[in-house]
């Protein structure tokens, strides 16, 4: 199973990305093991969605970062 993911820190910046394991993503991400996500603390899931292939997740993560993607975000009260 693989995941397309977004989360916020209390900063409020967003992070979009793709997991085959979303809780030891989570703590990288707040571990501060990825760059973008240094600058934020205490990352939480605002968007989780499983998907069979990792293509159909990187897909998702692809659509997500997108104009349409971040608009729906938005509308979703997710960014």
């Amino acid at each position: 199973m693989f995941y397309a993911y977004v989360i916020r820190c209390q900063e409020g910046f967003v992070y979009t990305g793709h997991t085959s394991d979303p809780e030891s993503r989570l703590v990288a991400h707040n571990a501060g093991m990825t760059p973008f996500t240094r600058r934020g603390t205490a990352w939480t899931y605002v968007l989780l969605e499983p998907y069979e292939s990792r293509a159909e997740a990187m897909a998702r993560e692809k659509w997500l970062k997108s104009g349409r993607g971040r608009e729906w975000l938005g509308a979703q009260g997710l960014r």
